[in-house]
């Protein structure tokens, strides 16, 4: 067996969570010693394909063609795709309709969770879903003392300060409107926003408040996933008031890091991230300011040990057994 690993625009989306998904999936498929290519001219049993543009449904339709497997990995829905670029509530229900002609090319369906999965149910598709983690690097992301100090030099802060990280592209459905009304709100303590979109591709409400001139609130951008460690071991609180996803690698990425955490509460972390238990939830930027108070006053149970228990169960090497299961699967059916 051997699986093409397909993502069209890879250096595009390198530096987003589906470029972080991908680097996963090798490592996972490393960790089960399932052999894989990322170069579409070599010999394969299956294409595991993760994106939905053109090249991806004529890779898949050749595919199955010449009598090779297709897995379509859905990393995107209708549901993640509004309220992130230019116009694109209003094509919405379009893009919706390409995801499901592109989705059906598949012999089978991943996505990373049930909420994914029960929202492409809904789409009536023809192909069975199963939810499948995108999973975490326990190798690399762990505790880090020496990227923790080296974090907190980088960008001035002094030992005493209280850190607040967030971590996403600079769209409404992240939350971003809601972080800086909170480091408005909270200017006894520091907030730091890491990730990067073009701002020309933003309404003008995302672009303001990227460009928000406060003492304490920061924008580097994007960084690599060494400063992303040292930052989530050397911040005080991770918060994550994003509005939609389909999982959510950050969250991984502070449970791994063993980060305080709080989460926004809606459906795709039920089930899973549970309140007062692995993680403090909050319901509106007006929650979120309490708990942020509440935890860096030491007024809330440290939960970071049951936190961690959760990124060891969605570690690279059981996400590599998932897929691996995934794959036999279609190569027995005819």
């Amino acid at each position: 067996m051997k699986v093409l690993l397909y993502t069209e625009g890879l250096k595009y989306v390198g530096k987003s969570g589906l470029g972080k998904a991908i680097n996963h999936q090798m490592r996972a498929l490393d960790s089960v010693k399932i052999p894989y290519t990322l170069d579409v001219d070599d010999d394969y049993d299956i294409v595991h394909i993760n994106t939905y543009g053109p090249l991806s449904v004529a890779l898949a339709k050749t595919a199955k063609k010449n009598g090779k497997k297709v897995v379509y990995h859905a990393h995107s829905t209708e549901e993640d795709f509004r309220n992130s670029y230019l116009f694109s509530n209003r094509i919405a229900p379009i893009f919706k309709k390409w995801l499901i002609s592109c989705y059906n090319l598949g012999d089978y369906i991943i996505t990373p969770t049930e909420y994914s999965k029960k929202i492409l149910e809904s789409y009536k598709l023809k192909r069975p879903v199963v939810a499948i983690s995108n999973g975490i690097d326990l190798d690399f992301f762990k505790p880090s003392l020496d990227a923790a100090k080296k974090f907190r030099k980088t960008y001035g802060f002094k030992r005493n300060d209280k850190v607040v990280m967030a971590i996403g592209i600079y769209i409404e459905r992240k939350g971003i409107l809601d972080f800086v009304e909170l480091a408005k709100r909270m200017p006894e303590y520091k907030f730091i926003w890491f990730g990067y979109s073009n701002l020309s591709t933003v309404p003008l409400k995302i672009k303001q408040a990227v460009k928000t001139s406060l003492p304490n609130l920061f924008f580097p951008g994007y960084v690599e996933p060494e400063i992303i460690k040292g930052a989530l071991s050397g911040a005080d609180l991770y918060i994550f008031p994003t509005f939609e996803e389909t999982e959510g690698i950050p969250v991984l990425e502070a449970c791994a890091c063993k980060q305080k955490m709080i989460v926004r509460d809606i459906p795709v972390f039920d089930g899973w991230l549970i309140n007062e238990k692995n993680v403090y939830k909050a319901h509106n930027v007006d929650d979120f300011e309490i708990k942020i108070k509440q935890i860096l006053s030491n007024q809330l149970k440290d939960l970071t040990e049951e936190g961690y228990k959760l990124a060891q169960e969605r570690s690279v090497y059981n996400v590599g057994l998932s897929l691996k299961k995934v794959y036999e699967t279609v190569l027995k059916e005819h």
